[in-house]
């Protein structure tokens, strides 16, 4: 039985289409988890719009009915944080999938938010460019779940994560209204609404458009695989070749575990199998002779600190396996076990070896399979933990070892994550890293684009952990009595920056 009522379900049908809005149980189950498959959440209606007005209109129906609602793209994302529960509506945007624009001259493309990740860099590789960002998920993801979760992947070592690469946003509020952040030509005056956008997980709006920078294709690129005898000689070579002043276009690190359940899959990439640790080492460049140069500096810093051989890729074919090997591990590690805890913690690289050995205790001391693939040139972990939460008792464990492993990370120097968002799961953390009065002024962020909190409600801000101060409901959110109305046209407006005044 769906907490939303019916009448808004047929607004929702005539806008949209019957045939785009899911309603019977088993259609509404579908979207019940992302690809952190440790949270479970069924929402009241399912609405694919498949136009930006359409978009618009539903936000618009569902401001009006002061109802809560929750943003989607392909449900990647590996927090939670997509999950919508029967008091809201799952606006669901992969019919939004048009590449706009692409603009050679000035490097620069406009999209919509379902559009797939590596899509834009095919659609752009006439030209002679890419969209640069590649999360492990490229070929699934979507640019408008990229923006809301600041998605970063192994070549943002050298050229950034998403809020690197956004130059301008349309963006639909909870009210209803449209406004336009940033500018496509280049800085705009003022605070950088675009960089408050990026990253904010779905809670200040949907972006309906999207402008993005462009990348030239590099000339030359060189793809070196080191193996190492232990976790920590691997770790220690990480800290020698970035303190080498080479700047690697991507440097990933996979640990035995990980290494068997990939070369065990249909993504076997020849890794060996008895190594404890493999580094995957790419540079890129203008010139080749400038790339081989930097890549037998790094070959010999990664034999110096321990490699007991580095390899590298013969042809493109190659170089494009080894690569599939390392972005599809995370589907590999689904052969372990049933069930996959993934976190997402950064460490200073500096500590990478002793976080690493870590982490190690404390999946021998819960007696569990921790598995490691991460981006180790800037310290962003993922430790996987592979479980059956069927049997009784062990996922009390496995949250215990993950709350260890967390706090280990933290107690390094580091944060609670780098690129996969706070969302659902990892709320029970922030108060570790933010006291009340911090937390609160994010609330109070998010509050001037939401006032009424109903995008993606629940997430991001644990908000019992905010100090009370007036005006601001407490963790039970709701509907209000007299929501706000949105404007009666779809014409863009500007945020004014009194908007953001105390």
């Amino acid at each position: 039985m769906t907490a939303t009522p019916p009448p808004l379900a047929r607004g929702l049908a005539d806008l949209v289409g019957e045939s785009h809005v899911r309603t019977a149980a088993a259609e509404r189950a579908t979207y019940a988890r992302d690809g952190l498959p440790i949270h479970r959440r069924v929402p009241g209606v399912v609405v694919l719009p498949g136009t930006r007005d359409e978009l618009i209109a539903v936000v618009r129906l569902l401001a009006a009915h002061g109802v809560p609602f929750v943003p989607r793209g392909a449900g990647t994302g590996l927090s939670g944080g997509a999950l919508a529960d029967e008091r809201a509506v799952l606006v669901v945007l992969t019919r939004l999938a048009r590449i706009l624009r692409i603009d050679p001259v000035n490097r620069v493309a406009v999209v919509e938010p379902g559009v797939v990740n590596a899509r834009l860099s095919t659609a752009a590789a006439p030209h002679g460019l890419r969209y640069a960002p590649d999360p492990s998920s490229q070929t699934a993801c979507t640019l408008g779940g990229n923006v809301a979760e600041n998605s970063g992947g192994p070549h943002c070592l050298k050229y950034g994560v998403t809020a690197n690469h956004v130059l301008a946003l349309e963006v639909v509020l909870a009210t209803g209204a449209v406004v336009e952040l940033g500018s496509p030509g280049g800085e705009p005056w003022g605070p950088d609404l675009v960089g408050l956008f990026v990253g904010s997980e779905g809670n200040f709006g949907i972006a309906t458009r999207i402008t993005v920078r462009l990348q030239p294709v590099p000339p030359a690129v060189l793809t070196l695989l080191a193996d190492f005898g232990s976790v920590r000689t691997a770790g220690e070579a990480v800290s020698a070749v970035i303190a080498s002043g080479i700047v690697p276009a991507a440097l990933e690190m996979m640990d035995q575990s990980c290494i068997r359940a990939v070369e065990d899959s249909v993504y076997a990439a020849g890794y060996p199998r008895d190594a404890a640790a493999v580094l995957l080492v790419e540079l890129d460049g203008s010139s080749e002779g400038a790339v081989r140069e930097d890549a037998g500096s790094v070959e010999q810093l990664l034999r110096a600190h321990g490699a007991r051989s580095v390899r590298s890729a013969a042809d493109p074919r190659e170089r494009e396996r080894l690569w599939q090997g390392r972005k599809k591990a995370f589907g590999a590690l689904g052969r372990l076990d049933r069930d996959l805890l993934v976190q997402d913690a950064v460490v200073p690289r500096s500590t990478l070896p002793d976080v690493l050995e870590t982490i190690g205790r404390i999946a021998a001391t819960y007696q569990l399979v921790v598995s490691n693939v991460f981006h180790a040139g800037d310290g962003n972990l993922h430790p996987n933990i592979s479980f059956d939460a069927r049997v009784p008792g062990l996922r009390a464990r496995v949250e215990a070892a993950s709350g260890e492993i967390m706090r280990a990370c933290i107690a390094a120097g580091g944060t609670i994550t780098g690129e996969h968002g706070i969302g659902l799961d990892k709320l029970g953390y922030m108060p570790l890293i933010f006291d009340p009065d911090s937390l609160a002024a994010m609330r109070a962020l998010r509050r001037v684009f939401d006032p009424e909190e109903r995008v993606n409600p629940g997430k991001v801000i644990p908000v019992h952990a905010c100090r009370e101060w007036s005006g601001v409901r407490n963790a039970e959110w709701g509907v209000r009595s007299a929501p706000n109305r949105a404007p009666s046209d779809n014409s863009a407006l500007r945020i004014p920056h009194s908007a953001l005044a105390p």
